[in-house]
């Protein structure tokens, strides 16, 4: 692979692993900003299994924590638009933004599961989810704007808003009714940053018409990973959107090592005491329910047992991936493959080998219309030491190869993505 220099560069974000105390979380955070990771993400689940309990803190809450704890890299924390309402969020990530100095972000989700706590009501259907966040999102977003350029302003009299760029938005809509404007100043981004994960067709189109950054499954191989970042790219400027102002990031599951042999024994030795029949169970989210565990663990799935994907009205995106994974042409894929892809790499992308190794699949894709960067995911759970491999080892290859900035840029994450000012 060429070392040669590039003006553009990967953009990284980094997915924090699980915990419950702030100083896991700290050490985390602070080896990843030494890495120059541009962002970091938390991912949040509003229901547990009594049976495998997990769980992390709440992720503004944490960011919050982290954002005095830090400097630099983003803070993007990951809402449900099924299980929220649109003014306090809009309050809480505005809020974050001005704690952090300008790094917030909303990873918005619509969530598959998780309703037995938010009774009454029934979970809706997968596409009526998007119809309730594409209403969310547009009023979070006029929240946000609804305190103009220079409303405030602080001297030595004290602080001062001028009430004529503060206005109401009066949104009346099939789902919610907010009145505003919202009670906390314009961010230091203007807007914080949105980021949107999933690939279903409904999933694509909601992003393409308000994400910064879309966060898909990393993909098994280049050309799907082409066709789902050129099918992004035509949406997105189906929309008026500057294609270029969008950023593609898949998921990726990198475990390196100093040689390819010690990288693949680190896989090995993890997936030794796998509990097949407790990862079968884990998987029946992401197949809508569907319950695999009366199949030939070393036969693959009868056609039957993989409905089409519009069927399926749980994680539609995540269930595509690994169906996808089975039915690879040429591939003889079991239930057992099956279980340990999901069990290593929570069906994304996964890489491994020497720093050299795993940078040459990195950059192919990325300088070959495949991938703006990626979000790589912390496996320290079930891959102790996963990210020392990622923040040693590999990021300087990646940075000696020129395609991996050695230093942030600009004041705020916006600044940082490149992203233009919301205005």
């Amino acid at each position: 692979m060429t070392t040669e220099a590039t003006e553009r560069e990967l953009i990284l974000g980094l997915i924090i692993r699980e915990g419950f105390e702030i100083e896991d979380y700290a050490i985390t955070a602070r080896e990843a900003e030494a890495a120059k990771f541009h962002t970091l993400f938390v991912a949040d689940g509003l229901s547990t299994d009594v049976k495998a309990p997990r769980g992390n803190l709440e992720p503004i809450t944490l960011f919050s924590a982290l954002a005095v704890l830090t400097e630099r890299p983003g803070l993007i924390s990951t809402i449900s638009s099924t299980f929220s309402d649109p003014f306090t969020l809009a309050r809480q990530v505005a809020s974050l933004d001005h704690i952090s100095h300008g790094r917030a972000g909303w990873n918005t989700v619509t969530s598959a599961f998780g309703q037995e706590n938010f009774g009454p009501k029934a979970l809706p259907e997968h596409d009526e989810r998007y119809a309730v966040a594409e209403e969310f999102i547009t009023v979070v977003k006029e929240l946000w704007a609804s305190w103009g350029k220079g409303a405030t302003s602080s001297g030595h009299t004290g602080f001062s808003v001028d009430a004529s760029k503060v206005h109401s938005i009066d949104f009346a809509g099939k789902y919610f009714q907010v009145k505003g404007p919202l009670n906390i100043s314009r961010t230091p981004q203007g807007r914080p940053i949105i980021a949107q994960a999933g690939t279903s067709e409904a999933g694509v189109a909601f992003g393409a018409r308000h994400a910064d950054i879309i966060f898909i499954a990393g993909l098994d191989g280049l050309e799907a990973s082409q066709q789902i970042y050129a099918q992004i790219q035509r949406q997105v400027a189906q929309t008026g959107r500057d294609a270029g102002q969008v950023k593609i990031l898949p998921g990726a599951f990198p475990i390196v090592a100093e040689t390819d042999e010690a990288a693949h024994r680190i896989l090995e030795d993890s997936l030794a005491d796998l509990d097949y029949p407790a990862a079968i169970r884990g998987m029946a989210p992401m197949f809508g329910g569907i319950d695999l565990s009366g199949y030939d663990l070393d036969k693959p799935l009868p056609p039957e047992a993989l409905p089409d994907e519009a069927l399926i009205d749980g994680r539609r995106s995540r269930y595509a991936v690994l169906k996808q994974y089975l039915e690879a042409p040429g591939q003889r894929r079991t239930l057992r493959d099956l279980v340990r892809f999901h069990s290593a790499a929570a069906g994304h992308w996964l890489l491994i080998g020497s720093p050299q190794t795993v940078a040459d699949q990195l950059q192919e894709r990325f300088e070959n219309g495949a991938a703006d960067g990626f979000i790589f995911i912390d496996a320290y759970n079930k891959f102790p030491g996963s990210l020392h491999g990622i923040t040693r080892l590999l990021i300087p290859e990646l940075q000696r190869r020129g395609i991996f900035h050695t230093d942030y840029t600009g004041d705020t994450l916006r600044a940082t993505l490149g992203l233009p000012d919301p205005d």
